[in-house]
């Protein structure tokens, strides 16, 4: 199960961007009456985009690799899979410079 590695890698290195923004959030706007609830959103970003998203992207991936007949090694789980996450996190630090 190809897809398997690269979908959990990609979870969890997401989980590692979003675990420390929600808490940071959490910090920063406790006393805002509308604002603590960006960490909640922050954190299901952090769950539901590598879930959602990154089943679908990691069985492509892992689509390709079985159409080639190569096997894919640990090492390139976890860098196709931390290379998702990396890709979303500067998508979406361009999306918001772009609004600025």
């Amino acid at each position: 199960e190809m897809w398997y590695g690269v979908f959990l890698w990609a979870l969890v290195s997401s989980l590692f961007f979003h675990v420390p923004a929600g808490l940071l959030a959490l910090f920063t706007l406790r006393h805002h009456k509308y604002g603590r609830f960006m960490s909640v959103s922050i954190l299901l970003m952090g769950i539901v985009g590598p879930i959602t998203a990154g089943i679908l992207t990691s069985a492509a991936i892992a689509g390709v690799y079985r159409a080639a007949g190569k096997e894919m090694i640990p090492f390139e789980a976890l860098t196709l899979g931390t290379g998702q996450t990396f890709c979303v996190v500067v998508v979406s630090f361009l999306r918001i410079l772009a609004t600025l």
